[in-house]
């Protein structure tokens, strides 16, 4: 759900505004700030540090000193959710995943979503996807080793498996991460 959120805003705010479609695009992205915002202590967007993710041949690097990672806590309904998300600043990548529960301090949960966007341009978007088609605990685990200590905002790794546009014949592509963020020194 924040995935989809977070990529609803990053897609409006890569468009032109124009007539009605510039006021829809205007409440789209109000609603998604409100639901980030109606819990704004549990929203943490990191001021430094990396997001590294490694698939097949590649690593994908974010720098929260340039580009947007956040960790985020959510609800939906009575399920409550935490996770990473990022946006490279030419708003040509981006990447997140999350875990049902809440939160805290040497804490490994099974992944319960994932996605990562690659976009080298209009026509040529590659997309990637949690598989819907995994066992129940077969999607990966997020560690997350430190959780909101002094400057530490998260630290941690995990790993996934995502498939390109969420064909059940697609390949699964293991993915790994590293995270290590910080908040504004205190």
């Amino acid at each position: 759900m924040s995935l989809i959120l977070l990529l609803s805003v990053m897609v409006m705010s890569c468009q032109k505004d124009t007539g009605e479609q510039a006021v829809d695009q205007k409440k789209i992205a109000l609603n998604a700030d409100s639901a980030l915002n109606a819990t704004p202590s549990d929203n943490f967007l990191a001021v430094e540090g990396t997001l590294t993710i490694k698939m097949q041949d590649s690593t994908y690097i974010f720098d929260a000193s340039t580009d947007s990672v956040a960790f985020v806590n959510m609800s939906a309904g009575n399920n409550r959710y935490f996770g990473i998300t990022a946006i490279n600043k030419a708003h040509t990548m981006s990447f997140g995943v999350s875990s049902k529960g809440a939160a805290a301090d040497s804490l490994t949960k099974p992944v319960a979503g994932g996605q990562l966007l690659i976009m080298a341009d209009v026509m040529h978007t590659q997309q990637y996807t949690l598989t819907q088609y995994a066992e129940p605990g077969d999607s990966g685990k997020i560690n997350l080793l430190q959780y909101r200590q002094k400057d530490v905002l998260a630290k941690g790794n995990f790993f996934t498996f995502l498939s390109k546009d969420d064909d059940p014949n697609s390949s699964l592509y293991r993915v790994e991460g590293t995270f290590e963020l910080k908040l504004k020194k205190q």
